[in-house]
């Protein structure tokens, strides 16, 4: 079995953060966002390779990370863009992998961005179990969240009724970046692009497939983030760290104080500042500062600011008088 790491947008809704840095090496306690998922891929012996998906425009950031990880499966499929406007979908993009890759087996597809709370091996699992396609499903809790995605119905597991993004959802069940293809499915995507599909979202293809082949759906409970905005991101954060902090040995705190949900970096320094459910990159600088539910990227100085849900990019300097 083959799998497909999705890892080629480019996170605009998170800039300044992700300008220069794919989201998905944002940092989940002393891990990565999709350092979880080449875990589990590499543990899993049902999968041989894993083509991580990116652009030309992140593809050296994506090499250097691999080249000094231990992991033996992923290699990087490149697509041609380097700006937002140039992406082929995903649809598009993935089956240009395909052909390019001359994939030719069962497929898992999987989001790099995603936070899961279940085990890849558990999805895999029921995948093999039902020998069909496949998508892991969540219960987001709110209509509104659920019109952002595709909305699923299902009877016994089966998927009856597929929705990508309706306005007026009658349920909060939604499709996750998760999914499995059998070696036919994997065929029928250039059918469905050839027949003039939407080439966007994977969840169109879904709703299209599901009308066509038996679809079934994992279902799973405990927590699921969709990582494309900075409040989605700190609710990760917070869901790791459990109202914990967590701070680097080589971080110095002085006269500061430390609430929930906070992750201070290495060689940071911390001088009479609170933080709160906040993210401190490496080599930050913080004095008389008050910080809520920001993130603060690498080799910035903030001295006397009072800041809440605030993105601060790299090599920032602010400094002002109370």
């Amino acid at each position: 079995m083959k799998a497909v790491v999705l890892a080629g947008g480019y996170a605009t809704r998170l800039w300044p953060i992700t300008k220069n840095r794919p989201k998905m090496f944002l940092p989940i306690g002393e891990t990565t966002v999709v350092d979880r998922i080449f875990d589990d891929l590499e543990a899993d012996d049902r999968i041989d390779t894993v083509y991580v998906s990116t652009n030309e425009r992140f593809a050296a950031e994506f090499e250097t990370h691999l080249a000094e990880a231990d992991y033996e499966k992923p290699q990087l499929s490149v697509e041609e863009t380097t700006e937002e406007d140039e992406k082929f979908g995903v649809m598009g993009a993935l089956a240009q992998l395909i052909d390019r890759e001359n994939v030719d087996d069962d497929l898992l597809v999987i989001a790099g961005d995603n936070l899961l709370s279940f085990s890849v091996g558990d999805f895999l699992d029921y995948f093999e179990a039902r020998e069909a396609p496949t998508i892991a499903a969540y219960d987001v809790g709110s209509l509104d969240r659920a019109s952002e995605y595709g909305l699923v119905e299902l009877e016994d597991d089966r998927v009856v009724d597929f929705q990508e993004k309706p306005e007026d959802p009658n349920s909060t069940l939604v499709s996750i970046a998760c999914y499995g293809f059998p070696r036919e499915a994997v065929g029928l995507i250039s059918t469905y692009l050839e027949d003039g599909n939407n080439p966007d979202e994977p969840g169109w293809f879904i709703q299209w497939l599901q009308a066509r082949r038996p679809t079934y759906a994992y279902t799973f409970e405990e927590a699921w983030f969709d990582i494309g905005t900075p409040e989605s991101y700190l609710d990760a954060v917070a869901w790791y760290l459990d109202g914990d902090s967590l701070i680097s040995e080589t971080a110095t705190l002085d006269d500061a104080t430390i609430g929930n949900d906070v992750h201070v970096m290495a060689d940071a320094e911390i001088v009479d500042t609170h933080l709160e459910n906040t993210v401190v990159f490496p080599n930050v600088t913080l004095k008389n500062a008050d910080i809520r539910g920001s993130i603060i990227d690498e080799d910035t100085l903030l001295e006397d600011v009072d800041l809440a849900t605030a993105l601060i990019g790299a090599h920032t300097q602010i400094s002002n008088d109370r």
